[in-house]
């Protein structure tokens, strides 16, 4: 019965973590199209000021009145202001890039924290890590190819965005362990608000009424997505949930020749294919050396 219950508990996970990449997909979606109209700051801003009922709900309903208090805000006020510039810097790509392609160069992120974990944290990491390392940069090379007629500047774009995610992910570490997910989770979104909110009026366009329900989608399934994720890792162990990240490759390129007519061209794909190679190696490697 018990071995039943974590089966199903698995299963549950795994369409959770399936569902909630689907969802942030969307919600990618909706980001590039609002671009054409919009700030990527504003975007921002009013996915947060949306959003913040959302996550304030769910974070009541979690962990309680006790999940509201944080006791580092400065430290969320700084991961808050990584996650503003991960989307500004993410939102920016939309506009010249495609969304596969987008997505695929900022799936670097894993390397770039394991680079880091070595560099900046001087924590132990061995040579295949490295190895894998080397082959995710490799495969940014081959997606962004400097240097040839198809270069676009705009690929460093997603490139600075996962590095500002890299840093986010390690910043966790900054912050009080008494604090809960949902604590964390609430946070990052009140001060993305709070950070994007303070220059916002410098790009402000007034949003059409039609496009309100884009701003309230883009809100709607950026947090269900984030708490769908959130639930997976509590359902299922992350070395099952943590590579169906890269599902999100499947949905972005199928929104992509959808709504904008969108093929990513032989090189992207490989390079894709290459960065995930590298980051599934990756979550292996730490998952064994964490066992």
């Amino acid at each position: 019965m018990a071995a039943g219950g974590a089966r199903r508990d698995c299963m549950a996970g795994i369409a959770a973590m399936c569902a909630g990449v689907a969802c942030l997909c969307v919600n990618d979606a909706f980001a590039k199209a609002l671009t054409a109209g919009y700030s990527p700051l504003q975007i921002l801003f009013l996915r947060s000021l949306i959003a913040l009922p959302f996550a304030a709900a769910i974070a009541l309903r979690a962990g309680g009145a006790r999940a509201l208090i944080s006791h580092r805000p400065g430290a969320h006020l700084a991961r808050g202001g990584l996650q503003v510039a991960a989307a500004l810097l993410f939102f920016t790509s939309f506009r010249h890039l495609g969304l596969a392609e987008a997505t695929g160069l900022i799936f670097v992120a894993p390397v770039f924290i394991t680079a880091l974990s070595a560099l900046v944290l001087r924590e132990p990491v061995g040579w295949r890590r490295w190895l894998a390392v080397a082959a995710g940069l490799a495969g940014v090379l081959i997606v962004v190819r400097p240097g040839a007629e198809a270069f676009q500047p705009a690929s460093v774009l997603p490139l600075l965005a996962a590095l500002c995610y890299a840093v986010l992910m390690l910043s966790a570490r900054w912050l009080d362990p008494r604090e809960s997910v949902w604590t964390m989770q609430l946070w990052l979104v009140a001060s993305s608000l709070l950070l994007s909110g303070l220059a916002v009026g410098v790009v402000w366009t007034p949003v059409a009424t039609g496009d309100l329900w884009a701003f309230a989608g883009i809100a709607l399934f950026g947090t269900l997505g984030i708490t769908l994720i959130t639930q997976a890792f509590r359902m299922a162990p992350a070395v099952v949930i943590a590579p169906l990240d890269y599902t999100a490759l499947l949905w972005a390129t199928g929104f992509g020749w959808l709504f904008w007519q969108e093929v990513p061209d032989r090189a992207t794909a490989v390079g894709a294919a290459v960065i995930v190679a590298s980051g599934l190696f990756i979550m292996i490697r730490e998952r064994r050396a964490a066992g």
